[in-house]
Parts: C-alpha cells; sequence; structure tokens
C-alpha cells in the first residue's frame, strides 16, 4: 500500500498570498518525512483551494487562466507537484466556459465542475456545461489528455483528497490522505476460501494501515494546528496485476470482469472499507479508472466490461466513472446525457460521484489508445450508448431528487 496523495486544503486569495503557499509546503514536506518514516511511500503532494469561481470573485473569472499559470509555478516552487483550484458552480455558469483554457495555462492544476448537489438538486444547465467543457478539452491535445485534470461531479462534499474532485469550503486550513491500497483488496482475496474471510482479511488490513497513519496524522495535526480531514481508502490501483482492482475481483471468484457476479463483488469490497474503522473522507469507496488499472484496460478491450456496467457499479461501489477512453466524435450531447444518469445515481442513493470521461480524437470505438503515461494501461476505445437527450430532460431547470429512503 501506497499513500497516493497528501492532500492540503487552503485559501491562498487572489492575488496569491505567497505566504500561505509557503506554509502548504512547509507543513507537506514535513508530512512526507514523517510518513515516509512510519514505512509508506508517497506519491505526491497537493494543495487543494476553495472553488475557484469564489476565489476569483464573479468580476474577475477571465483571470482563471492567469491564476491557473502563477498557481501551478508558485505550487512547483514550494514542493507541491498537483494543485486543484476546484469546481466551475453552477449557480455561476461562466465559470463552465473559462476551465478549457485555464487548463492549458499549467499542466500541473486540476479543475472540476459541479453538476448535482443535495441541497439544490440536479442543474441540466450544469450537466451540459461539464459536457461542453469534456467536448472542449478533449482536442486541446492530439490524445485528449487534457481530461485527465476535469472531473464532473455530483454530490460530491468538500475535503475528499483525490484530484479532480478535490476542493475547500472552510478558512481553516486542514489535510487529507488518499491512498493507493487495491494491492490490500487483492491479497485478502488471493487465498480466501470464502468471503467472509476475504472481508475479514481486508478490513484488517485497512484497520492496520489506518491505525499507523493516524498516529502520524495526529502528531503533524497539533504540531501545525491543523485539522486532519481523515483517509480516503478508495482501492485505487496502479496499472500492473498485483494493484489492480481488476484483479482482486476476480480474484473472489469473478471469471472476468464485466460478467455477472461483478456487482455483487464491488458491493463486498466496498462493504469492507465502510466496515473498517478509520476517520473516512471523500469516497471512501472503489476506484474503477479503466486506463488506471491493469485488468480493467484489459477488459474493456475485449468488451467484456462497458460504460454501462461501470455506470451499474457506481450504484454499489466506487467514484463513478473513471479514465474512461471515448470515440473521438461523441457529441456533448451524448455526453451530457451518461452525466445526467451519473447525476442522477448520485442524489437517489445519497453518495459521492464523478465522471472523467476523456474522448480521444480520431479514434473510434474498438480502435487502440496510444497514451505513453506511467499511470495509464492502454486499452481500447469504449463504446458509448447514447443519443442527445428531448423534451423535459432537454429543459434548463434545476430539479431536486430524494434520495432513496430506508
Amino acid at each position: 500500500m501506497k499513500i497516493r496523495s497528501i492532500t492540503y486544503f487552503c485559501i491562498p486569495s487572489w492575488p496569491l498570498e505567497v505566504k500561505v503557499l509557503q506554509e502548504a509546503g512547509t507543513f507537506l514536506a514535513e508530512a512526507k518525512g514523517a510518513f515516509t518514516a512510519a514505512g509508506y511511500e508517497v506519491q505526491t503532494l497537493r494543495l487543494a483551494t476553495i472553488p475557484f469561481p469564489h476565489l476569483l470573485g464573479p468580476n474577475k473569472l477571465a483571470e482563471a487562466p492567469q491564476l491557473a499559470k502563477m498557481l501551478g509555478a508558485a505550487s512547483q516552487a514550494t514542493g507541491i507537484e498537483y494543485a486543484s483550484l476546484g469546481p466551475a458552480l453552477p449557480e455561476v455558469p461562466e465559470s463552465y466556459l473559462v476551465i478549457p483554457e485555464a487548463l492549458t495555462a499549467a499542466q500541473n492544476v486540476f479543475f472540476s465542475g459541479v453538476m448535482a448537489d443535495s441541497r439544490s438538486g440536479i442543474s441540466l444547465p450544469a450537466v451540459r456545461a461539464c459536457a461542453d467543457v469534456i467536448v472542449k478539452c478533449a482536442s486541446l491535445t492530439p490524445d485528449g489528455f487534457a481530461n485527465l485534470r476535469f472531473a464532473a461531479l455530483a454530490n460530491v462534499p468538500p475535503g475528499a483528497p483525490f484530484f479532480p474532485a478535490a476542493y475547500h469550503a472552510v478558512n481553516a486550513p486542514a489535510f487529507a490522505l488518499a491512498t493507493e491500497a487495491a494491492d490490500l483488496a487483492v491479497e485478502a482475496f488471493s487465498g480466501a476460501k470464502t468471503i467472509t474471510e476475504g472481508r475479514q482479511a481486508l478490513v484488517a488490513a485497512l484497520e492496520t494501515h489506518a491505525h499507523k497513519l493516524v498516529a502520524v496524522a495526529d502528531l503533524l495535526k497539533y504540531r501545525y494546528s491543523l485539522h486532519f480531514g481523515g483517509i480516503d481508502f478508495s482501492l485505487a490501483p496502479f496499472p500492473e496485476e498485483a494493484r489492480s482492482l481488476g484483479a482482486a475481483f476476480e480474484r473472489m471468484g469473478v471469471p472476468r470482469l464485466g460478467l455477472h457476479g461483478s456487482l455483487a463483488a464491488a458491493a463486498i469490497l466496498t462493504e469492507a472499507i465502510a466496515c473498517a474503522r478509520f476517520p473516512h473522507v471523500g469516497f471512501s469507496g472503489l476506484f474503477l479508472p479503466v486506463l488506471e488499472d491493469s485488468v480493467l484496460s484489459k477488459r474493456a478491450a475485449d468488451g467484456t466490461l462497458t460504460v454501462k456496467d461501470l455506470l451499474l457499479y457506481s450504484a454499489v461501489c466506487g467514484t463513478g466513472l473513471d479514465t474512461v477512453p471515448l470515440p473521438g466524435d461523441t457529441a456533448p450531447e451524448q455526453i451530457a446525457a451518461l452525466l445526467l444518469d451519473l447525476a442522477a445515481l448520485a442524489l437517489r442513493l445519497d453518495k459521492p460521484l464523478t465522471a472523467r470521461l476523456m474522448p480521444i480524437p480520431g479514434k473510434q470505438a474498438g480502435e487502440a489508445t496510444g497514451f505513453d503515461f506511467a499511470y495509464f494501461a492502454n486499452s481500447r476505445v469504449m463504446r458509448l450508448d447514447a443519443e442527445a437527450l428531448g423534451n423535459a430532460l432537454a429543459g434548463v431547470e434545476t430539479f431536486a431528487l430524494q434520495h432513496r429512503l430506508r
């Protein structure tokens, strides 16, 4: 198991307050040393701000590219690899429009866009705005890679340490941990003769690591007078079989991920995370990123795993749709239909879900992807069964969708 990120949450103001970023860098450097000394590899140090429309103010949204460029440079100068400027907001419709240009201004800055939350409901204009951002960002580079740094958010609260969903919402700074822990699930079920045995092994592993991580975090929070948000044990994978969440499904007994039985496996894994005792934050479910997991990428390539399957599994686990390769000619209206389904799941089930979709210019469904990125396992472009919505679903309203009563 590794720490994918130590994420520091703050308000750097605009113009940027260098002191705030320096304090963040100092804390993150010490935190990395402390967790490394405890036996954990820390892959990245990250910073997340309040939503950029609040940081800039409604009259300065055009300065988003400049903000991204300056924050990206200032972050790297203090040893912080990546920064998130948070989401565009439905109440500030213009905020979605500036994201593509802002993404080109800095290669280490992430953005997102809210399309639904429990307070206001689902915003149909925001759903379409997120779809437009995805299509525009796909053309920023020949391989569509810019969409790695954008996600559409549904019912995602502040404080989640995984990017691109991370954003802050209070005045006081805080920090949280994102883990790369799919290997714990692989190990737990590799030799398990029963579901109970494998589940107990996974819970025990999560709690053992959590105890060590919290001990270090508690020392840091008191030393720096910071709020510790918790740990997001979302079992994030890495593109090799020993660290593949898809491999965990298949070690449990699913012949090939995507076949029937996969939904039950997803529910079993997610329940183990929910049962484990640790300070939960963010998603604390299953990441099923097609292009970041060697088994998921294989099953998508051979057609066993579909976009509809991934959406279905979101109902019992996980974070939604992540690094899904789509045809380059996918229209915004098609993406909006998929995003609306995701938003409806998030509100009806009262859970956070995101969509990080990657239309690849010039590619059609079934064609091989060709990314040259250490965190990606290449696959094939996935088919999207969607057409433009009409009638009431093509409207401009924001509507409530109550979560299912238990």
